[in-house]
């Protein structure tokens, strides 16, 4: 099993990863201090070329807490996504469950209806015998058409 598993793994990190390819890490000093900061430039591949105006910025600037807040926001809409899906399959589980269950109950109750039906189905076959083979005789049916007590 773990190696089906290998296979969906590289897929789905072809499409998760995707997005981190946007982001390009810059490293900036201040001049005031020494301490380094860094930021990140996120740049989409569609979004058309930088334009000269200062009233549409194309670029943002992040800083370490808030790619630090983004990396959090990322693993705990993982871990609900997984929680959901778990939940999901065991919903599934359970429907299949009773839908299973259901149709045994349905199965069950159509083989009792064509068992009925063939009893049935021979009782008139016999009085239509009995009718066209008497010639005139009186026969007791009764005898002949008993009902059998049910299991």
């Amino acid at each position: 099993m773990a190696t089906s598993r290998n296979w969906f793994k590289l897929i789905r990190r072809k499409f998760v990863r995707s997005s981190a390819r946007d982001i390009i890490v810059v490293h900036t000093e201040d001049s005031s201090s020494n301490l380094h900061e860094e930021t990140i430039i996120l740049e989409h591949p569609n979004s058309p070329p930088a334009s000269t105006d200062s009233t549409t910025p194309q670029k943002q600037v992040l800083t370490k807490q808030d790619i630090a807040a983004i990396k959090v926001q990322a693993f705990f809409r993982g871990h609900l996504a997984r929680r959901a899906f778990r939940a999901l399959k065991s919903l599934v589980k359970l429907q299949a469950l009773v839908r299973g269950a259901y149709v045994r109950r349905q199965s069950r109750i159509a083989l009792h209806c064509m068992h009925s039906l063939v009893r049935l189905q021979v009782n008139v076959r016999a009085r239509q015998l009995l009718s066209t083979s008497s010639n005139g005789r009186s026969t007791k049916s009764s005898d002949i058409f008993t009902r059998r007590p049910r299991k």
